[in-house]
């Protein structure tokens, strides 16, 4: 016998609107006591700043000491922020449809976060560390079968999901599971992608980050001190004169410290794992992007200049456009944030951080900046890598590489780089 409400998909879920939403507990007051007794005598704007002020200055000084320690450790921060943000939106939904008490939720959203970091960080270490995983026969098996058995423990987690259904909750059972998905889109993905930009050079990574944030700090300075228009209606607070005010600033931040950076082999090279001493290493010879050169300046500028010409990196160039996309796009990664936020009555993600909200709060605009940069390197800048293209030379089996050395021995003489002499 069918269930008419079932067969009419009218459960209790189904008659809600958004002003039917359980209001999530309100975060709890996270600042330090200390904190709060020195600006007791500040009005309420006041204290926010000084708090956020602080806790910045405390978060851009552990971000220098991270960058001081390597790659490694960068990569361990950005797969730290990744779990602490995808904990923050997984609890809001358990939090807002914590009533139904939805039988293994949570436990599954976990695992479907290692499965999905599995598949991914196999990906980076079977690209990136294949000389490594040739000398270890037990990572061999994993590396050769790896998306096979990514798949196959996304496969349980799928059938165990399936077996969890319960009578008149479907519906939100399922609403859940697309609240999974999403989020690990939302985060894992992204995460792996900084990482991916990571691996092309330390400024890659550090130019798109700094511009978000040097945005985000100007532009409030902006709208704290002058602004009087409003920019977007799911952000009151933001101002067009933040919005503007935060984009200049962004863009001659960035082709500053880009200067700056592209001195530095250590931020320019591409991160690679040296198997003989077990450790990354940034050395090589800078490519063009890297090294100075001479531009003529426009005919209208040179008044105001007073220069003809001007010395300069490409890759400033290059910072340009990724400081335009983190001061006119990446907001729209906020302003989205936002609004996830009023549709469920929060006014952040979490109280991690005393006056900036959770993790998340301080990252939504930085994951859609990592795709952009990832766009763009392989749009614009990436070209064919010898370097891992060899690598996954050195993993075939002798016969195959020797295949591949004739054919391209047989192309070179062809197009005469190697001479007919050498053919014996």
């Amino acid at each position: 016998e069918v269930d008419l409400e079932e067969r009419l998909g009218l459960d209790e879920l189904d008659l809600r609107n958004d002003s039917d939403i359980p209001d999530v507990p309100p975060p709890t007051d996270s600042t330090p006591e200390i904190l709060k007794k020195a600006l007791s005598g500040l009005s309420a704007r006041w204290k926010n700043w000084w708090i956020r002020g602080i806790l910045t200055l405390a978060m851009i000084s552990g971000f220098f000491l991270i960058i001081y320690l390597g790659s490694f450790m960068l990569m361990l921060l950005v797969l730290s922020i990744q779990v602490k943000c995808y904990h923050e939106i997984i609890t809001i939904g358990y939090r807002v449809y914590h009533s139904y008490d939805l039988p293994w939720f949570r436990s599954l959203s976990w695992y479907f976060l290692l499965c999905v970091n599995y598949f991914f960080y196999g990906e980076t270490v079977a690209d990136y560390f294949a000389t490594f995983v040739q000398r270890r026969e037990q990572l061999q098996f994993l590396i050769r079968y790896h998306r096979f058995i990514s798949f196959a423990l996304y496969l349980a987690g799928f059938c165990v999901f399936v077996l969890s259904l319960v009578k008149k909750h479907y519906r939100l059972q399922f609403y859940m599971f697309a609240w999974t998905h999403v989020t690990l889109l939302i985060t894992v993905t992204q995460s792996h992608l900084v990482i991916q930009n990571l691996f092309e050079g330390m400024i890659w990574f550090l130019v798109p980050i700094s511009s978000v944030i040097c945005n985000d700090i100007t532009a409030y300075i902006f709208g704290f001190f002058f602004g009087r228009t409003p920019l977007i209606k799911l952000s009151p607070k933001k101002t067009w004169e933040g919005f503007i005010g935060g984009f200049f600033s962004t863009v001659v931040f960035g082709f500053i410290f880009s200067y700056f950076l592209a001195q530095h082999q250590y931020f320019v090279c591409p991160v690679e794992y040296n198997s003989e001493t077990n450790r990354f290493v940034t050395e090589c010879e800078p490519s063009e992007l890297f090294q100075m050169k001479k531009y003529a300046v426009p005919l209208l500028l040179q008044p105001v200049l007073g220069w003809e010409t001007v010395n300069m990196y490409p890759f400033q160039m290059h910072s340009i456009a990724l400081s335009t996309f983190a001061s006119l796009i990446g907001p729209f990664g906020g302003f989205f944030a936002s609004g996830f936020k009023r549709a469920f009555k929060i006014k952040d993600f979490a109280d991690t951080i005393p006056g900036h909200g959770g993790i998340m709060d301080r990252f939504d605009c930085q994951y859609l900046m990592a795709t952009f940069v990832h766009v763009y390197i392989t749009s614009f800048i990436r070209g064919p890598n010898p370097s891992k293209l060899l690598k996954q030379l050195l993993i075939l089996q002798p016969e195959q590489q020797l295949s591949v050395y004739k054919t391209l021995k047989s192309h070179l003489i062809e197009k005469g780089i190697l001479q007919p002499s050498l053919r014996g």
